[in-house]
């Protein structure tokens, strides 16, 4: 059996179940690649939203699955909760969207008051993701072990910092100046 070292801390997984989840991991990161750069060029109707968003949930829970690897009856319990969990977050994720449109649009003559604004609007869905994820701790806890649950969680953490990572560099920085933003 292969072991996936990750900063140190070892786990055992397959090298199927590596090969899986590293596939996984490559589609995650082109489908959120895609979905930054159709929200930092504003064109991603409805339906290309859509399906980037169902593609990053599916690989999400498919690096879940394949990383957690649940006996039938604790997968039982767990899929619920993680499907109202996401539920939760989803919203989230579609204010940060709509605040990164705006901002593209308007970052080159962008007012102090605006990015006041946007600013504020940003860690307003940092705070609710936070609340989010504190709240359904504790409901992770009573179905799973307790290293299942910081390994969930970690996992949380490394897609999001993924996603963040490839929205980051579609984002142009706000200039100090109006008319001189950066890339």
């Amino acid at each position: 059996m292969a072991t996936l070292r990750s900063s140190g801390e070892g786990s055992s997984m397959s090298g199927n179940g590596f090969a899986i989840a590293a596939a996984a991991l490559l589609v995650s990161l082109a489908a959120a690649a895609l979905g930054a750069e159709q929200a930092a060029r504003g064109d991603a109707g409805e339906g290309g939203k859509q399906g980037v968003v169902d593609a990053q949930q599916f690989d999400r829970k498919a690096m879940v699955a394949v990383n957690l690897q649940l006996g039938e009856e604790a997968a039982a319990r767990f899929w619920p909760l993680y499907e109202r969990y996401q539920q939760e977050l989803a919203p989230l994720g579609d204010r940060l969207e709509t605040l990164v449109r705006e901002y593209v649009a308007s970052v080159d003559d962008m007012a102090d008051e605006k990015a006041l604004s946007a600013m504020e609007e940003y860690l307003a869905i940092e705070a609710r993701r936070l609340e989010v994820r504190r709240a359904y701790f504790g409901e992770f806890a009573k179905i799973l072990p307790g290293r299942k649950v910081a390994r969930f969680y970690q996992l949380e953490n490394k897609m999001d910092a993924v996603v963040r990572y490839e929205l980051a560099e579609t984002i142009p920085v706000v200039s100090g100046e109006a008319g001189a933003s950066r890339r």
